[in-house]
């Protein structure tokens, strides 16, 4: 927990980018098909639904909203209590978050349903000056209690569930973290948090590029098998065939140019080598789409870009790609104090050329790069129009002077 002593220390280790779980490709397999057509679906527990209470109507939390499968929320939202009674009130304990199993598989799936039983994994206790310390051991029940000078203890303040689940949509762990603070009445309407995430099984975590925009020289997020979009990587040797598989990542906001040589030789054949160049260039599992921030999640459809592919060449018998180019456009996003960096569009365009005399021998160049466009429209200042008075004199307001 912070202090005030391993503050530096704890921000130089967590500053920058944020994490989050590995995905691999974006709803393009059996499994994601089947999850995408579960996202949002409220998660079921024995009796009823996971309840996660946040801001309905107005800023006071409603305890009726289920939380939804695969939907990442973190919500703040207050509660007006009477302190006295903060012992009979069911969203201040900790019970109202863990007395309930949560169903492996909806029963809409038809399958075998079995229980995953919450677990808490964590126990913060807050001081009545906002001072917070983990507790060495989760293995206890703390309940709200009131006592005589007019406080109440382990009052729940923030709950934070973590739920994991199999690539077949069925939930295998789920954890929660408490705060538990003490209030007086100075403190009413109490503030509460809530939030939850969901992590697939197996999956190792990844750094983001960016919350929510890239930062300049964070890696472009792409749904490849590795989460990166790449380039082809320059060697030493300059050899098109020895560089194969060597890549590097694209960088948002660097333009970026890489090439090498091929030599042809009487025995090449012309296809062969074109497919050859243009698997150095593009390499192995080319993405389709692109996150359009550096924090997309793979379930968020609408925050990827696709891919458009250009092919520019001559009419000829021999076409070989000599020229692979990358463009992205992005632009300022959001307000003028922060704006963030939106990805908008990325264009992939192969350039051929023909090869006259193909069976003799020559080295040709072969080149990729990557360019980034800002398309952002200049930001203008805008102001309220000016307001006009509509006053009206009585028809008398100056006798007797006209």
């Amino acid at each position: 927990m912070p202090t005030s002593q391993n503050f530096d220390s704890l921000l130089k280790q967590f500053e920058g980018v944020t994490f989050s779980a590995e995905s691999d490709v974006l709803l393009n397999t059996e499994s994601d098909a089947q999850n995408s057509s579960n996202y949002g679906v409220p998660l079921q527990t024995a009796d009823a639904f996971l309840r996660l209470p946040a801001p309905l109507v107005s800023s006071q939390c409603s305890d009726a909203n289920p939380a939804g499968f695969l939907v990442n929320q973190a919500v703040k939202c207050s509660r007006m209590i009477n302190v006295g009674n903060c012992n009979t009130i069911q969203a201040l304990s900790m019970l109202f978050y863990t007395n309930s199993s949560i169903l492996a598989v909806s029963r809409d799936l038809k399958h075998s349903c079995w229980l995953v039983n919450i677990t808490v994994q964590t126990i913060t206790v807050q001081s009545l000056s906002g001072t917070r310390t983990q507790l060495n051991s989760s293995d206890v029940l703390l309940l709200p209690m009131y006592l005589n000078d007019q406080v109440c203890i382990n009052v729940v303040l923030g709950v934070s569930y973590s739920i994991t689940y199999t690539d077949a949509g069925e939930v295998t762990d789920a954890a929660v973290s408490f705060v538990l603070g003490t209030i007086n009445n100075t403190m009413v309407p109490i503030q509460q948090s809530f939030a939850i995430t969901f992590t697939q099984l197996n999956t190792k975590p990844v750094p983001l590029s960016g919350n929510p925009g890239y930062g300049i020289g964070l890696p472009l997020r792409s749904t490849n098998t590795y989460g990166q979009f790449t380039i082809l990587q320059s060697s030493s040797n300059q050899d098109c065939l020895a560089v194969e598989g060597v890549r590097t990542p694209i960088l948002f906001g660097y333009n970026m140019i890489s090439g090498c040589k091929v030599r042809i030789t009487a025995s090449t054949e012309c296809q062969l080598l074109a497919n050859i160049i243009l698997n150095v260039l593009k390499g192995q599992n080319f993405p389709e789409y692109v996150a359009s921030f550096g924090n997309s999640q793979a379930q968020d459809v609408l925050d990827w870009v696709p891919i458009t592919h250009i092919q520019s060449s001559e009419q000829g018998l021999c076409q070989i790609p000599v020229s692979f180019e990358i463009e992205v456009k992005w632009t300022k996003y959001g307000s003028l104090v922060n704006p963030q960096a939106k990805i908008v569009n990325v264009s992939a365009t192969v350039i051929t050329t023909i090869l006259t005399n193909f069976g003799s021998e020559r080295t040709i160049q072969i080149a990729s790069s990557v360019t980034f466009v800002d398309v952002s429209t200049p930001a203008e200042p805008g102001y309220k129009v000016q307001p006009t008075i509509d006053a009206k004199l009585p028809f008398d307001f100056f006798f007797p002077f006209i």
